[in-house]
């Protein structure tokens, strides 16, 4: 269906969005950097901008932290950004539980908007929320620390921390308490006396509210590497 729009010439692309993809998330880890690269080199405009929205939450809220496909899907589409000039909006606060196509489009568009503003035009803005760059463990606790924080990070109803679960080398997670210091937030849980792994914002439809100090929602991540759900599903 692209074939016919190669005699345009194009300022870049926006994609919306990848949810019948979810339960080949792993497949997606290839398929979406391949469909991008595929697009550039059909218009030989060289690395042209491709910005792409993240899936927002949907379904269900989890009563405990669960495996999750959309998860897995968001983090195959986070993994994306290595690709150069490529930005993803992060939607995960605005979706619907009962609704597949979320009706809060103006905010999507104008995230999206943020992203070409800074990237392609030029202006000197924040785009994207808080990053999860590395983690430390200290006892009984997590450490983690995030980049593009350099305006502070919070959370959007001024609460503590939500979304956070952690985990021992037994891979069985538990909602955790967080705390936020400076650029860093410290993660615990009674229930796990040495932790090797924590997860934010990780399910279908996750309760989580870390954002930037421009509200700006942080992007889910987890610090494992452990085998997910949709791995080897084609």
């Amino acid at each position: 269906m692209i074939h016919p729009y190669r005699q345009f010439s194009i300022k870049g692309a926006i994609w919306y969005q990848g949810e019948s993809n979810a339960d080949r998330a792993y497949q997606y880890r290839v398929l979406f950097p391949a469909m991008i690269k595929d697009w550039r080199q059909k218009w030989a405009q060289g690395d042209f901008p491709f910005y792409f929205v993240q899936l927002a939450n949907y379904m269900q809220i989890d009563d405990t932290p669960s495996a999750s496909a959309w998860a897995e899907l968001r983090e195959a589409q986070q993994k994306t950004l290595a690709l150069p000039n490529t930005g993803m909006a992060t939607t995960i606060d605005i979706g619907d539980a009962k609704d597949i196509h979320p009706k809060n489009k103006q905010e999507v568009g104008r995230r999206l908007a943020l992203i070409a503003l800074a990237k392609t035009y030029g202006q000197k803005i924040n785009y994207a929320g808080p990053v999860y760059q590395f983690n430390k463990i200290e006892g009984k606790k997590m450490l983690l620390t995030f980049g593009n924080s350099e305006n502070g990070i919070k959370t959007a109803d001024d609460a503590a921390p939500t979304g956070f679960a952690i985990a021992g080398a037994d891979q069985k997670f538990y909602w955790a308490k967080a705390i936020i210091r400076g650029n860093q937030i410290v993660v615990s849980s009674d229930q796990v006396a040495n932790p090797v792994a924590v997860r934010y914002a990780w399910g279908n439809n996750p309760v989580c509210n870390l954002v930037s100090n421009d509200g700006l929602p942080a992007s889910p991540f987890r610090t494992d590497t452990w085998q997910g759900i949709t791995f080897g599903k084609k």
